[in-house]
């Protein structure tokens, strides 16, 4: 009988992590090469590949990177081609390249508009739809959106950002229901708020000792009283494309400390 944690495990898997030459999926990747999986990444430019290559290089995790806009049809495919020449079948697909535009509704060009949802939602459309045929013909696959508790949830300028998400959440239900006969799973993972590069900085105490407000605001939404870290998320992507999750299709995991349960404190409520 083989040890539970070896449903866990990813050997030789080829793993293809969207927009992932920085950041959670870097970090993403970085747990998957730790699993065992052989790892592929694309980016919009050279000079984000470039770099990714780098981030890599400095982990000593062998990889394939390439320029490839998920946008762009014809790119994908032809990047999906290459990596089955050059590494192997895809396996598994993290579509993790996502942009957001902070502008109120009203002043949103269509423009603005159609960028992030082309780059949110249609890409994950086309990513996907490169790899299921050959998932298909090898008798099954997994592919893992990234979405956010925006999926769930509408804030003041991120119109099209929280249509996106909302939008790949029902493609995510999609897949599951033409594909799960084709021993393909298509789950989604959804963030809440993660400390990273760019958060980093509302994490500095001012200099009276008090928080900046924003991270107040996220301490006070959160019941876990924290912002969320990589390892907070890196774990549940590798069960997402392990056998251990063979059974669970179509669902949306929220790893958000808990503010989706919860509708804040009390104001009436003394600290």
């Amino acid at each position: 009988m083989s040890n539970v944690l070896d449903r866990f495990k990813l050997d030789g898997k080829v793993a293809w992590i969207t927009g992932g030459s920085s950041g959670l999926g870097l970090e993403i990747a970085k747990a998957y090469h730790e699993a065992g999986a052989k790892i592929v990444f694309n980016d919009v430019n050279k000079e984000l590949v470039k770099k990714g290559l780098e981030n890599y290089k400095k982990l000593g995790i062998d990889v394939y990177g390439s320029a490839c806009d998920v946008t762009n049809e014809k790119q994908v495919t032809a990047f999906a081609a290459a990596v089955t020449e050059k590494v192997g079948p895809i396996d598994i697909l993290v579509n993790n390249a996502s942009i957001i535009k902070r502008i109120p509704m009203t002043e949103m060009t269509l423009e603005q508009w159609n960028a992030v949802v082309q780059t949110d939602l249609t890409g994950p459309f086309v990513c996907s739809k490169a790899v299921i045929p050959s998932m298909i013909e090898r008798g099954g696959g997994k592919i893992i959106n990234m979405l956010s508790v925006m999926s769930e949830l509408g804030r003041e300028t991120v119109s099209a950002y929280a249509s996106a998400k909302g939008g790949l959440r029902m493609l995510t239900k999609n897949i599951c229901a033409e594909y799960g006969p084709d021993n393909i799973q298509c789950n989604a993972i959804g963030p809440g708020y993660l400390y990273g590069e760019a958060t980093e900085p509302l994490k500095h105490k001012r200099g009276d000792g008090s928080r900046h407000p924003y991270d107040n605001f996220i301490i006070s939404r959160t019941p876990a009283r924290r912002w969320g870290e990589a390892e907070d998320i890196t774990g549940l992507a590798v069960f997402l494309a392990s056998g251990a999750s063979d059974f669970i299709n179509g669902q949306i995991i929220y790893a958000d400390g808990g503010i989706l349960a919860y509708m804040g404190k009390d104001p009436m409520e003394q600290e």
